[in-house]
């Protein structure tokens, strides 16, 4: 299982990326759209862990990127705010499978990457 974790707190991603790598799993992290986008073209990758509330760049054009250049990648949000909390993401991303509040316990959102990496 590769997953990339595109996160602006270092410390945060480096806990998800610790259970991650715990149950197998390949981490890399990143914290802008230009390192995720570079990433995304030169590896391959089963799950994007992405905060919608990137300092540098879009959590959506990120996605959108994906989803063209790695179409079979799913891509979880994580979420500090209410923004999408809708449910409308969904409507505008074509390979999100979940949103995730960012403060879910790294073993919950470890169990989401899981369960989209082998779908």
């Amino acid at each position: 299982m590769r997953v990339l974790i595109v996160h602006g707190q270092a410390g945060l991603a480096g806990i998800w990326a610790s259970h991650l790598k715990r149950g197998g799993a390949r981490v890399d992290c990143v914290s802008a759209q230009e390192d995720a986008v570079r990433h995304l073209s030169e590896h391959p990758v089963d799950v994007v862990l992405l905060s919608l509330t990137l300092a540098e760049g879009s959590a959506l054009a990120i996605a959108d990127y994906a989803s063209y250049r790695r179409p079979d990648t799913q891509v979880i949000f994580v979420n500090n705010s209410q923004f999408f909390s809708d449910g409308s993401i969904f409507n505008h991303v074509s390979n999100a499978r979940a949103m995730m509040p960012e403060d879910t316990p790294p073993e919950d959102l470890t169990a989401m990457v899981e369960h989209y990496a082998t779908h």
